[in-house]
């Protein structure tokens, strides 16, 4: 166990009160690190220090390709540092250590693709009148605020930075208080980096002292928050109160859309994947499997098959199926499973928690199939953030679309079908920010916009798209003399 300091206007720094808090490996609840626990007055040391690298000749006179040479460097340096950043993400969520490593290719792939797209945010010129020459610029917000949550730290860390940053905005970084490791070592590469070093500040902290602090802070000209609905509402208010825009990704309840004619042995695997991927602890987790009543007793019958099979253990083993985040988290979870049964669900694999060996040591959630579940109940509506999948069966193709667009979410959209007029018709009537056809994610889809409909949140992250959020559009004409 060591303690660590926070990343302040280009110096590693305690907080002013000089308290700490620790981070815990959720796989045997050991302490990992003392962080510093900031406040207020470290807030606002870090939004000033933001602000005013935004604002120095150096920053603003900085070419954008030079930009996106030093936004390389960072990915490049990520990359020699694979190893190492793989195993603290793994130790701080729990994780196995094959989906930490693709987290830390994921975030040096952001990196890359933005520090590509640096000098590539173009204006239009808009026809007015003969005499009038009329075009539009992108320019940076100025400070913009990132709250991450703890399921996938540095991946999401490096989503939103590298993209303020490539478009010339300064930021404050405040990590979730259950995984602020990999936050601090992304800034370890930025304080070697003469031209990024006074780009971004990490503070870590607790999200109601904290964040609550930056998302209210005055010099804040734009939030991007990954979270909860309530939390989302919340900072969403606090924006409000400084108009300043959010961008906002609060999770899902997403389905597969399964229709007989699918190639059965893929879309299970893809099922199986989506729910089990990080313990369940994603946004985007295939939650909810909608199959048509054709196939539906052979579907679930392969799937459990597949499910009785999975390693489950600390994510250092590299098993497929890692711990909880938090003795918080598997209680809510345990809640929401057992509230379903009292209603009258059928658990058709696991809902219980795994014990044995390694297991005893941590929070670990057994992978579960619930059938017989109203799609008014909790467990249909709400995100359940752990290894849960609940199943409906449909008829029609008008069913499943009901079913798809039935709750408040509308993240991510599975089709599996050979039927690709289906495909096109079912696509353009589900209410979801993505969706994919015979397929499940494309390759960790750095480049496809990624947000949602309905709750799920406002704005889209990910590929070009995400560059709008972090930039103002300013319109300039010139009316020019006559001879």
């Amino acid at each position: 166990m060591q303690t660590m300091k926070m990343y302040v206007n280009g110096q590693w720094t305690n907080s002013v009160a000089g308290a700490f808090f620790s981070t815990y490996n959720p796989a045997n609840q050991e302490e990992i690190e003392r962080v510093p626990r900031a406040g207020k007055e470290d807030v606002d040391l870090a939004v000033a220090a933001a602000k005013q690298a935004f604002e120095s000749p150096e920053w603003q006179s900085l070419k954008p390709s030079e930009r996106g040479r030093a936004l390389f460097d960072v990915a490049r340096k990520l990359r020699e540092r694979a190893e190492e950043m793989a195993m603290i993400e793994t130790l701080d969520t729990g994780k196995p250590l094959s989906q930490a490593r693709s987290d830390v290719e994921s975030a040096a792939r952001y990196f890359k693709y933005y520090a590509g797209a640096a000098d590539k945010m173009f204006g239009e010129t808009i026809p007015v009148a003969p005499n009038v020459i009329d075009y539009t610029v992108r320019e940076p917000m100025g400070v913009c605020a990132h709250i991450i949550p703890w399921n996938y730290p540095l991946q999401i860390t490096s989503r939103g930075v590298a993209a303020a940053i490539s478009v010339g905005n300064t930021v404050v970084v405040k990590p979730a208080e259950d995984t602020p490791l990999s936050a601090l070592k992304l800034a370890e590469i930025f304080s070697e980096m003469e031209v990024l070093k006074h780009a971004l500040q990490v503070v870590t902290g607790y999200g109601k002292e904290a964040g609550a602090a930056l998302v209210n802070h005055p010099d804040v000209n734009h939030i991007t928050f990954t979270g909860s609905v309530a939390t989302g509402a919340s900072v969403m208010m606090s924006a409000a109160k400084n108009i300043i825009p959010v961008t906002l990704e609060l999770g899902g309840k997403s389905p597969h859309i399964v229709f007989p004619d699918c190639d059965l042995e893929e879309t299970v695997s893809w099922v199986m994947r989506s729910i089990i991927q990080n313990a369940g602890q994603t946004c985007s987790a295939g939650s909810r499997l909608l199959v048509h009543s054709a196939i539906k007793d052979k579907l679930i019958g392969i799937l459990t098959e597949k499910m009785q099979q999975i390693k489950m253990g600390p994510g250092t083993n590299d098993s497929e199926l890692g711990p909880i985040i938090s003795q918080k988290q598997f209680e809510r979870i345990t809640a929401m499973v057992d509230r379903a049964k009292e209603e009258g669900a059928r658990i058709v694999i696991g809902g219980k928690r795994a014990i044995g060996g390694d297991l005893n040591k941590g929070f670990y959630f057994e992978p579960t199939i619930i059938e017989n579940v109203s799609h008014k109940s909790e467990i249909a509506q709400e995100e359940v953030f752990g290894p849960v999948l609940t199943v409906f069966e449909f008829e029609t193709e008008e069913e499943a679309i009901e079913l798809a667009n039935g709750t408040p979410y509308g993240l991510v959209t599975g089709i599996w079908t050979n039927d690709v007029s289906r495909a096109h018709r079912i696509a353009g009537k589900v209410k979801s920010g993505q969706v994919f056809i015979n397929d499940y994610g494309a390759a960790g889809g750095v480049e496809l916009p990624f947000g949602g409909y309905k709750k799920s949140g406002i704005g889209r992250e990910k590929g070009i798209e995400a560059l709008r959020n972090y930039t103002q559009l300013k319109n300039v004409a010139i009316k020019m003399k006559s001879k």
